[in-house]
């Protein structure tokens, strides 16, 4: 899918950190960021953009994965194991070929990636894109009206707190996660293509599909009893994903009302797994 995002409200400057070795690379980011409307820092290796964003937290980071003295996945996995930048929206770049990297590198938690080369416009679009996504996640949970909690069976989410729980042990979810499973947790047992995830919790209507699924496969990881065998999360060959409500008798609990069965054939088209 190579459809680039609608042009935009001008956004809210943002503080964003730029960690890419590559002078011209970083000067060029942050040229087109700058433009934008956002305040830049950049660091060219891995230790300087690690300490940058451990003292001064940015609105959003842009890491290269290829980095002299600590590489990016290595930052990435020191950042998410600091609770206070567990959710810190993270623009992976990467090489055309470091398709596995990618994949870990979402597994550990980025929001998206961008293959070298790449369109610097496509870059602003994608980070403005996270940003307002981040920030209206940010607003909900400090609105003053009442937020309703969620709950299904054994789990239960707070989306003011941002906050999930199951079995009453707290569960450690990136943001993209929480936004995920709060999502399916509202719509139980409609079936979701990848492309409809993608547009509907991520809000993009481009981006590479298989960030969705990596995301379904690291949600499972944390909320089924056996990954392998998940019984919330079910996969609908062909077409998508359906979150299948726990409890007595299949009932949500407080998960919202169900949007009927969705059961569009989306066979051959979303590849989920």
């Amino acid at each position: 899918m190579n459809r680039s995002p609608a042009p935009a409200e001008p956004p809210e400057p943002a503080r964003i950190l730029v960690v890419d070795d590559d002078p011209t690379v970083g000067e060029v980011v942050a040229g087109y960021l700058t433009r934008a409307g956002h305040l830049v820092e950049r660091a060219e290796d891995g230790p300087r953009g690690l300490a940058l964003a451990e003292r001064h937290r940015p609105d959003l980071l842009v890491l290269d994965l290829m980095l002299p003295g600590l590489d990016g996945l290595e930052v990435l996995r020191r950042l998410r194991a600091r609770p206070d930048r567990a959710d810190l929206p993270v623009v992976l770049l990467t090489a055309r070929g470091d398709e596995a990297d990618r994949v870990l590198g979402l597994e550990l938690g980025a929001d998206d990636y961008v293959t070298k080369p790449f369109s610097p416009r496509e870059l602003v679009l994608r980070v403005q894109s996270i940003l307002r996504r981040a920030r209206t996640a940010a607003s909900a949970a400090t609105s003053a009206a009442p937020a309703q909690p969620l709950r299904s069976g054994d789990l239960a989410l707070d989306p003011r707190a941002r906050r999930a729980h199951r079995a009453g042990r707290e569960l450690p979810l990136t943001s993209r996660e929480f936004d995920l499973l709060a999502f399916l947790l509202r719509h139980p047992g409609t079936v979701f293509s990848r492309q409809e995830l993608m547009q509907r919790v991520w809000g993009w209507d481009f981006g590479d599909l298989s960030t969705v699924t990596v995301h379904v496969r690291r949600l499972r990881e944390k909320i089924e009893d056996d990954p392998g065998a998940p019984e919330l999360i079910s996969t609908v060959w062909g077409v998508g994903y359906r979150y299948d409500p726990a409890g007595p008798a299949g009932q949500a609990g407080q998960a919202g009302q169900a949007s009927g069965g969705a059961g569009r054939d989306d066979a051959g088209r979303d590849g989920a797994r």
